[in-house]
């Protein structure tokens, strides 16, 4: 069949790592739960397998497919983004500085600001989405820009290729794919030096597995995430890695739903009277549109807006809607809808959320993969609540 890393994106979500199975022939890669490895005399590792917590046949079949994706020569896969995350973390000393936005995940926030700031690290959180601002706050100290774009939950969208090309001698440049996908966009070959992802969201795709992911084209630091990942041990089950690699050969077959939907929904919302502003950059009225149409091949199915009426009115939306499920997370087939003052931000101090614009009165919709008429019924019966 040739190199399978020179195919299309959903060839390789399919084939990519997933070879049938040289014993039966089994076209599905197996689900390896051995916690540890017979080996051939000592040191004699069969195809380098040892113990499940520094390597298991599953989880390398998910990480060649996960490299495979993004158009990366290595990839780790970790329990959970945030475990991802605080991997990347590893890589810095104390004293050394992240610029990153005030516009990232509640979780992100909460992981740099109160777990390893106690550890000598420096965050600085920006209050822009701007990268030329970005790249001005930067100092002699700047180890790591993190960013996300599009960003949670107000969907930002930041020029990867101009940080990329600004940022200071010896900074890596650091981008979380979860909102953007594979699909959607490929932040190493804009110059970024690691994707992140939460594959919990879209790349499982079906709400039913937590992980996440490292990955990169550097070989150097790959080294370093995977000693991390050893000697951490905050890994995915096989059975977690057998599901997700199952929900990533369906991406791009999903992807284009959960855009079509979201679409729709957002110039819905738009037009509609107690609705304050929408932030979903594939409309014009986004202020990163023209951005979002170079960076990317297309936008998520993520949809935030400002309900007029403020916490009152959010509730009775809330307890209004039928398909849309009131709950964190993101990126399934089904929808959801999220509150992120106090959900997916309250890790945020208020203060804060304010500055950037999560208010009391945003809500955040994961548009699934259900008929778009559907959910735009169910929206239109929740407003009608209001």
């Amino acid at each position: 069949m040739g190199d399978v890393h020179e195919r299309g994106l959903a060839t390789r979500a399919i084939h990519a790592g997933q070879e049938p199975d040289p014993r039966t022939g089994a076209v599905v890669v197996p689900i390896v739960t051995a916690s540890t490895f017979r080996q051939d005399g000592v040191g004699g590792f069969r195809d380098g397998f040892e113990y499940a917590r520094t390597d298991n046949p599953t989880r390398r079949s998910l990480e060649q497919t996960l490299a495979a994706i993004e158009n990366a020569s290595h990839a780790r896969a970790f329990a959970s983004g945030s475990a991802a995350t605080a991997a990347v973390i590893s890589l810095f000393e104390p004293g050394d500085e992240v610029l990153t936005t005030i516009d990232v995940y509640g979780g992100t926030y909460r992981l740099f600001e109160q777990v390893f700031t106690r550890y000598g690290l420096r965050f600085r959180f920006l209050a822009s989405s701007d990268a030329d601002e970005i790249l001005a706050a930067a100092s002699e100290r700047t180890k790591m820009i993190w960013i996300e774009t599009p960003t949670n939950p107000l969907l930002n969208v930041i020029d990867i290729a101009r940080l990329a090309e600004g940022r200071p001698d010896g900074a890596a440049l650091v981008v979380d794919n979860t909102f953007g996908t594979p699909f959607f966009q490929n932040p190493l070959d804009l110059g970024a030096d690691i994707v992140v992802h939460s594959s919990t969201k879209y790349l499982g795709g079906h709400s039913d597995a937590l992980g996440g992911a490292v990955i990169t084209g550097d070989m150097g630091i790959d080294e370093r995430i995977a000693f991390h990942q050893n000697a951490a041990g905050a890994v995915p089950s096989p059975f977690d890695c057998y599901l997700l690699q199952r929900g990533i050969k369906t991406l791009a077959v999903r992807m284009p739903r959960h855009e079509e939907n979201a679409r729709r929904i957002a110039e819905m919302l738009e037009e509609h009277p107690l609705v304050e502003r929408v932030f979903f950059p594939g409309i014009t009225s986004h202020p990163h549109h023209d951005l979002a149409a170079r960076q990317m091949r297309g936008v998520p199915g993520m949809v935030s807006f400002r309900l007029r009426g403020g916490r009152p009115a959010v509730d009775r939306f809330f307890a209004a809607l039928e398909l849309f499920s009131l709950a964190e997370s993101l990126g399934g087939v089904e929808s959801l809808a999220c509150y992120p003052f106090t959900m997916t931000h309250g890790a945020i101090p208020d203060e804060q959320k304010l500055k950037i614009g999560i208010t009391d009165d945003l809500i955040r919709l994961s548009a699934g993969i259900e008929d778009g008429s559907d959910l735009l019924a169910d929206l239109e019966r929740a407003l009608a609540a209001v």
